[in-house]
């Protein structure tokens, strides 16, 4: 089970309501790097469990003690132990048979840990201040936190206490029935008893996870059904792959549980190797070519049998700024009339975004989607992630994609660079209009992502998306600055002055 918190406040209730539901020897480990919130929590479950006073770090003492009730509460801090021979000198004994023993470091013991425990694992969210909570249950603590909406006032356990208890048994339910579907998979694939390692996720339901080690690795996909459709994930890997492409090989399918083994690129992403230092217009450079020799594989090969990106689908996107964002920037939904006029004048404006030659687009073509990939030559370096969302539609989009990053800032001269180098490679193609599709696509991609945004944030508890939406706006800002985008701008400025385009969670 996975939880993303947005602050400390949320990690405190979380940890208020696994207070609620330990019992004598029970033990949670608390693991993650330094600074990701062990200690937060920590202090947070003991205080809930009736601690008045002050509630020091024990990095110095190694453990504190606390017996705000008939179980006493053992607190861990085991990062300066050299051996685990040395846990016996704590007391560690005691804690584990009648204690409840929070413990930071617990690899430091590694097989002093008992089987039956709670495991959580702290990493930095994708935002500053948010943070991800891996919660790995014994069969015990499965059965226990499936109890949480048995609670008589899950309210009193804080500000997202409520909701925490729903999400976690409802986690719980459905992560039992998933584990084992994984586990049958992957023993089918000749995996059995690797156990997976969860890498980042995305927007989506879908969730990576790293099985294997040194000499073998694979990545396996979690696309639940019907939230999520592996097959066209399958059909694009491969019409990649023969167009020579990086794309991960998929080596193992089951398309009716929603399970994937694909090939493992390694870690690193373009952000990763970006956030490093590593040389941006290189980087970009090689985005850039790939884009180009892709969109030159096609029109050599054909365009491939994928959905067309047509006006239709491209409106219902661009609807999702006045069905999501507007209702949480104002306060209510937007009348049927302005709704009417919206939708008017992007079909008024959408076709100016045509183009000659339809390509395969991509869609999610961006950092956080492109590898490096040591060992390979040329455009074969860079390696495509999360593609499965492709269609055909205007040569514009993906350029548009990768240069008005939602998440990351390109600075001007970098993306009038990109721009250029791209059209180079396309002398016969209308330059005033292309800049014009661009300019069209890029608002409607804007639109559409700060709806989406906000719909994560209203509808599914993501609020860590909302740190994107000035971003957005700043680049919807010089998009609408395009004559062809003239209507569409007055629209928003009666509609969504600057005072609306904000959003707080």
């Amino acid at each position: 089970m996975v939880f993303d918190l947005p602050d400390e406040t949320a990690t405190a209730d979380l940890a208020a309501c696994i207070a609620a539901l330990a019992e004598p020897a029970d033990v949670i480990a608390l693991k993650g790097e330094l600074g990701t919130g062990k200690t937060v929590f920590a202090r947070a479950f003991i205080r809930a469990r009736g601690e008045p006073d002050d509630i020091p770090s024990p990095t110095f003492t190694l453990v504190q003690i606390y017996n705000p009730g008939p179980t006493a509460i053992w607190h861990f801090d085991l990062y300066r132990l050299r051996t685990p021979d040395e846990a016996w000198e704590l007391g560690i004994e005691d804690a584990f048979a009648s204690g409840i023993s929070l413990v930071e470091w617990p690899e430091r013991i590694g097989p002093l840990l008992p089987e039956r425990r709670l495991e959580i694992t702290f990493t930095f969210g994708s935002e500053p201040g948010t943070r991800s909570l891996l919660l790995d249950p014994s069969a015990e603590w499965r059965a226990r936190l499936a109890m949480m909406t048995a609670m008589p006032d899950p309210s009193a356990l804080g500000s997202h206490g409520e909701g925490l208890a729903l999400t976690a048994a409802q986690a719980v339910s459905r992560d039992i029935d998933r584990h084992q579907a994984m586990a049958a998979f992957l023993a089918g694939c000749g995996w059995e008893g690797h156990k997976p390692v969860p890498l980042a996720g995305d927007a989506s339901f879908r969730r990576y996870y790293r099985v294997g080690g040194r000499g073998r690795c694979a990545v396996l996909m979690d696309a639940p059904p019907p939230q999520e459709d592996v097959a066209p994930y399958i059909a694009v890997s491969r019409l990649l792959r023969q167009l020579g492409f990086s794309a991960p090989e998929v080596f193992a399918e089951d398309r009716m549980r929603g399970f994937l083994l694909i090939e493992d690129f390694g870690d690193d992403t373009y952000t990763r190797l970006l956030d490093r230092g590593a040389d941006e217009p290189a980087l970009y450079g090689l985005a850039i070519d790939t884009l180009i020799e892709l969109q030159q594989a096609v029109k050599t090969c054909g365009t491939p049998h994928l959905p067309v990106y047509d006006a239709g689908r491209l409106l219902a996107e661009a609807v999702l700024l006045v069905d999501w964002y507007v209702p949480a920037a104002l306060g209510k939904p937007l009348a049927a009339g302005p709704r009417g006029e919206y939708l008017d004048l992007w079909r008024m404006v959408l076709p100016h975004a045509a183009l000659p030659d339809d390509t395969l687009v991509l869609r999610d073509y961006h950092v956080d989607n492109l590898m490096l990939l040591p060992g390979r030559s040329g455009v074969q370096g860079c390696g495509l992630l999360d593609f499965q969302d492709a269609v055909c539609g205007p040569l514009s989009y993906d350029l548009i994609s990768l240069l008005e990053d939602a998440r990351r800032d390109v600075a001007a001269e970098l993306r009038s660079a990109m721009t250029e180098r791209y059209l180079r490679a396309f002398p016969t193609l209308d330059r005033e209009a292309f800049l014009r599709s661009a300019a069209i696509l890029a608002a409607q991609r804007n639109c559409k992502i700060l709806g989406i945004f906000s719909r994560l944030w209203r509808r599914d508890g993501k609020p860590r998306y909302l740190a994107h939406l000035p971003r957005v706006w700043r680049l919807l800002e010089e998009d609408l600055a395009h004559p062809a985008l003239t209507p569409i701008a007055r629209w928003l400025d009666r509609h969504l002055p600057r005072s609306a385009r904000h959003i707080c969670a």
